[in-house]
């Protein structure tokens, strides 16, 4: 927590080489694709919200546009951004910034919220056409896949089942009616993507059913009825 920036958002330390518009050297900075996760991480963990993560949450939530939000560093990154066009949004940011955003009360039912998700609905409504800064909306995308911490069908889901307004909208209700139609008839979900380093863990296989990720699905299709 010592390393948190003049707009307070918290740094980490990265290497950005200089042909990506970085120092190429070890740099504490923030880019919108991890730094809302920090902010979540210690919001979650009952750190004051007015002394530590009030000031930095505001200031991330300026960066918002139209569109969704930008790809975005802090100074010390210089001119570094994602693989896309400068006015795209950054599906993946946006997506963490709206998870950030709804844990948080101010900002629960703010326009924000509302227009990053519909930012994300608009690419899956388009994903054929559009995938700004690689991230596509095919077929991996598709696939069931825990823990729910990146951008796939289950963590999008789950971040924006927690609100109501989204429950009507049928972008949301096509993402939804997929995962329905994966379940077993036992009620259970088998994994179809996993993360190597949890090959250990019941989700982190393809041959059987998880335990876990029919917890992840369970949970967001509840939510939509509730």
């Amino acid at each position: 927590m010592s390393h948190k920036d003049k707009n307070g958002v918290y740094q980490s330390l990265t290497n950005i080489p200089p042909h990506y518009g970085g120092k190429g050297e070890d740099v504490f900075g923030w880019c919108l694709c991890d730094a809302p996760l920090l902010l979540l991480a210690l919001h979650k963990a009952g750190i004051g919200y007015e002394e530590h993560i009030k000031q930095g949450v505001e200031h991330l939530s300026s960066l918002f546009k139209e569109q969704g939000f930008p790809c975005s560093v802090s100074e010390e990154h210089g001119t570094f951004r994602g693989p896309g066009r400068k006015d795209d949004c950054c599906p993946y940011a946006t997506l963490i910034m709206v998870k950030l955003l709804s844990e948080i009360d101010d900002y629960y039912y703010s326009e924000i919220v509302k227009g990053g998700i519909d930012a994300i609905l608009s690419l899956w409504e388009n994903s054929l056409e559009r995938h700004p800064y690689m991230f596509y909306m095919g077929t991996d995308f598709r696939k069931l896949k825990a823990p729910a911490m990146w951008y796939d069908i289950v963590s999008v889901t789950d971040c924006f089942s927690k609100h109501d307004f989204v429950k009507t909208d049928s972008r949301f209700c096509e993402m939804v009616n997929m995962i329905k139609a994966k379940q077993n008839a036992d009620g259970m979900y088998t994994p179809e993507s996993i993360y190597q380093k949890f090959k250990g863990w019941d989700f982190g296989q393809k041959k059987t059913v998880s335990p876990y990720l029919t917890f992840l699905c369970i949970r967001l299709l509840k939510r939509t009825t509730d």
